[in-house]
């Protein structure tokens, strides 16, 4: 005969078996799911070809894509665009590489200057004059239809 102790023992180990079965579910979905922390984001869009000139770097205002944990966001942020020929463009993301301010282009000197600590760059992102001690960080690039297009993500020079 079923005693009430019994019946309650049976009870609370079903209900626990069915709670552990649902997290162990639901723990295996989340590490075998490819989310959008593991999808690659393709390249925006950033300026027409035509609007750039040689030699003659740009700062440029585009929209992209980025993933930060569990938020996927959407933000506005700056390169620096050089034209190097007819088909060849560079984009350098806008941060200086010594503590991260931003550096801007310098017309009478031919170079990207930051006014904080003095580091100056070349036009093809090369240290000149440190601190800094490594060449500007690059957005990846490439041109499709007279259309400059850069991937959301940065690489390290």
């Amino acid at each position: 005969m079923e005693t009430r102790r019994s019946f309650y023992t049976a009870l609370i180990s079903g209900l626990g078996t069915i709670i552990g079965a649902g997290v162990t579910a639901l723990a295996g979905i989340y590490l075998l799911w490819n989310g959008p922390t593991k999808r690659r984001a393709g390249f925006v869009e950033a300026i027409d070809l035509a609007q750039l000139e040689t030699g003659k770097p740009k700062e440029v205002v585009f929209e992209r894509t980025r993933v930060d944990g569990w938020r996927t966001l959407r933000e506005t942020t700056i390169a620096w665009v050089v034209r190097a020929d007819d088909s060849k463009v560079v984009a350098y993301a806008p941060q200086c590489t010594h503590l991260g301010c931003a550096y801007h282009w310098e017309d009478h000197g031919s170079q990207f200057v930051c006014p904080c600590h003095g580091s100056r760059f070349a036009i093809d992102g090369k240290v000149i004059e440190g601190p800094a001690s490594r060449p500007l960080d690059r957005w990846a690039v490439c041109v499709e239809s007279d259309k400059v297009l850069i991937s959301p993500q940065v690489r390290k020079a």
